[in-house]
């Protein structure tokens, strides 16, 4: 079944936002092409010409819930001057979307769950990580020829990075009383400040 001329983007996100909320609030166990055709109001014939199986769709939410936080973090960064600054629109946005939208983590927990038994999926896990730290990287990079950031290897500084960032959000998003989001804010950014300070030992 071809969608109407023009439609074929809108109705794609349409799908894609209703696997999220799907996943969100069954787990990807319970999802099914029956269930998210009725939450995104359109026929299975539909959701078939876009997705061949619910793996697929599992990938097109996780990407999505990825670009959000691209742009949460773009909107933070705006106005960043130098590498620090561009690091702790990073930390803001990444926390915050741990606190505020808890769909991302839900779509991750259930994306890396079964991107173990999944090929495609783990395919997929590493690119958006290799991403992730190719953009960190640059920011560490910028910091360290300003002498800002001490002389470490890129790809695993941003790898700590990132690691610090997923499990703290993850704590987050489990237990909120485990902290204040401004003082998580704060706790990340003085243990990143530490470890990437010129003046520490490699």
């Amino acid at each position: 079944m071809t969608p109407k001329l023009g439609m074929g983007p809108v109705r794609r996100e349409q799908i894609v936002r209703a696997t999220i909320r799907c996943l969100a609030r069954d787990g990807y166990a319970r999802l099914t092409m029956k269930r998210v055709a009725a939450e995104a109001a359109v026929s299975q014939g539909i959701l078939h010409y876009y997705f061949r199986d619910k793996a697929a769709m599992l990938a097109a939410a996780a990407l999505r819930v990825t670009a959000d936080l691209d742009r949460r973090v773009a909107a933070e960064a705006r106005g960043a001057r130098d590498a620090r600054a561009r690091l702790r629109a990073v930390v803001r946005a990444c926390l915050e979307t741990a606190v505020e939208s808890r769909d991302f983590w839900t779509v991750f927990i259930e994306f890396w769950g079964e991107a173990l038994h999944d090929r495609r999926l783990a395919a997929v896990n590493r690119q958006a990580y290799a991403r992730a730290r190719r953009l960190i990287g640059a920011a560490l990079a910028r910091g360290r020829a300003a002498g800002d950031v001490r002389r470490v290897n890129l790809e695993e500084a941003a790898a700590v990075v990132l690691g610090l960032l997923d499990g703290l959000s993850l704590q987050l998003t489990f237990d909120r009383g485990l902290m204040t989001l401004p003082r998580a804010t704060r706790l990340a950014e003085t243990v990143l400040a530490r470890y990437l300070s010129p003046g520490d030992p490699t």
